[in-house]
């Protein structure tokens, strides 16, 4: 027991485990929008007819729910990964960085996000895939990675570069134009052919006309994040960062443009959803990576680990 116990210690001591822990649990965020848009491009989004429960007589899928049973089932074990990567995280950063800090307060908010994200989703099946409370379940999931990468700056102890008020508000506005373009773009997707389920409703909305408003929010953000680049052009870090940003959203969106030109085929609209949480990443990265001149912060966290440090 002893051993065991030492052994349980050494995953979660030290910085080195604690970075990877944080590192997991964005990635495990990331991956599960990727896997939710699989269920929804397959068809699959009913594949488990019911929640909590996987049909009326079971937890899990049988034979009579086929391919689609397992592929909607599989995306709510993956809620379990999370879950353990999300706990890993709060854990070391107890360890390594003590109660009641940043860190720790991060990562308590991820683990509480997770099951309440799978709430989420079991709502999803009940109202029959609402495109509103799939949008819902989609921009939590967008909210965790935010959090997440806000975590590794902090575990990395990544201090925040001093900017000018207007640029500092610029950079605020060029992540908002970030988030309210993903939000339009899940109207979009709630207005369009993959429903998840060939039974599931949708918005109601003209999807030639959300799709454009998509557009006009997706130019907004690029002219955004030009501005930004040449506003923060002395600082060599938020250069570039702001400038995989920019990368980032012309990569977005011309998969974007591709995938509505072609009818939208699963294959690139995956891709896209790959695409929107790289962007997410992007954008919380330069986000965290700037603060007000001025403002007195912390170095993302305590100047050294209290338990384990390496």
């Amino acid at each position: 027991m002893t051993k065991l116990l030492a052994g349980l210690r050494k995953l979660v001591d030290g910085e080195r485990a604690l970075r990877a822990w944080l590192i997991g649990s964005l990635i495990c965020n990331m991956g599960i929008i990727v896997t939710g848009a699989v269920v929804r491009l397959t068809g699959s989004g009913l594949g488990c007819s019911t929640w909590p429960k996987c049909t009326e007589e079971s937890y899990v899928p049988h034979g009579a729910s086929g391919i689609h049973g397992i592929i909607e089932f599989g995306n709510r074990t993956l809620t379990f990964v999370l879950i353990i990567a999300a706990l890993g995280a709060f854990i070391a950063a107890w360890r390594n960085r003590g109660l009641r800090t940043k860190l720790w307060w991060l990562t308590l908010g991820i683990g509480i996000g997770i099951p309440f994200q799978g709430v989420i989703g079991g709502i999803t099946v009940l109202t029959h895939l609402n495109p509103f409370v799939v949008a819902l379940h989609l921009l939590l999931s967008v909210a965790l990675i935010v959090l997440c990468v806000w975590s590794v700056l902090i575990g990395y102890r990544s201090a925040p570069e001093a900017v000018s008020p207007p640029q500092r508000w610029l950079v605020i506005a060029t992540f908002a134009a970030t988030m309210l373009a993903t939000w339009v773009g899940t109207i979009v997707t709630g207005s369009g052919p993959n429903a998840g389920d060939e039974k599931a409703v949708r918005t109601g909305f003209d999807i030639e006309t959300v799709a454009k408003l998509h557009g006009i929010s997706a130019w907004i953000t690029v002219a955004l994040v030009v501005v930004t680049l040449l506003a923060v052009r002395g600082n060599r870090r938020l250069t570039r960062i702001a400038g995989v940003l920019l990368g980032t959203i012309v990569l977005q969106g011309a998969i974007g443009y591709l995938q509505y030109f072609l009818g939208l085929p699963p294959a690139i609209v995956a891709l896209h959803m790959v695409g929107l949480t790289l962007l997410t990443a992007a954008a919380a990265w330069l986000l965290f990576a700037c603060t007000p001149a001025g403002r007195v912060r912390d170095a993302q966290d305590a100047p050294a680990a209290t338990v384990g440090a390496n």
